[in-house]
């Protein structure tokens, strides 16, 4: 395996960049989406299932099918990234509103009256008060999402389109296992480290939950 990495470093790195994009670029987009979707859920009650369910729905669309499904409706081509793009958006969206929405749920009416009463009003409460407090809910949803797209990106090695799972390719087809055991450790240290990313921003920002924990 050694040999093939010092052979094949130019390879090895140019699949491990495309992967990080694939993966993170969906994670950011969904962030920006599920936030006002999730609070719309809370916000107005009646939302609140049908764009859960929805979400669920979307959710169990294989990804291959999904992967096939949207370059004759965005109108890309089959082996455009964007199709990998969009596609793990929505998986993370549909992950992410109901977490949101369940974050904020979590918040407890008695601390929002207070917040109410001490001036705040209805965005700067959810900013400095609401959100703060339904962190550690969003982000251990975004950890989930994360790695998800992590691992998934590598599906679309089978359209031509994937990143590190073309070395999983690779290596079916030549019938080599080096570039098949690349591929996969440097999956699972992409996810790991994405995974250990997220839990330092929590500790930094939620610095009561790790107190609540000791306590």
């Amino acid at each position: 395996m050694i040999d093939y990495i010092s052979g094949n470093r130019d390879i090895i790195w140019t699949a491990f960049q495309e992967h990080l994009y694939l993966a993170l670029i969906p994670v950011i987009l969904a962030i920006i989406i599920s936030l006002p979707l999730g609070y719309l859920a809370v916000r107005y009650k009646k939302l609140y299932y049908p764009l859960v369910n929805i979400s669920s729905i979307l959710y169990a669309i294989p990804s291959l099918a999904l992967f096939l499904l949207l370059p004759p409706i965005i109108g890309t081509g089959v082996l455009s990234p964007l199709n990998i793009i969009i596609a793990l958006t929505v998986y993370s969206v549909a992950l992410m509103v109901r977490v949101v929405a369940d974050g904020l749920n979590s918040v407890d009416p008695a601390i929002t009256q207070a917040a109410t009463a001490m001036g705040y009003r209805r965005v700067s409460r959810l900013l400095r008060v609401e959100l703060p407090i339904a962190l550690p809910v969003m982000l251990a949803g975004l950890r989930v999402a994360t790695v998800a797209n992590v691992s998934i990106v590598s599906v679309g090695a089978l359209i031509g389109v994937g990143g590190l799972g073309a070395l999983f390719l690779r290596g079916l087809q030549l019938d080599y296992l080096a570039p098949i055991w690349v591929g996969i450790i440097l999956s699972v240290l992409l996810a790991a480290t994405c995974d250990i990313i997220i839990v330092l921003v929590q500790r930094r920002f939620t610095p009561w939950v790790r107190a609540g924990g000791r306590a």
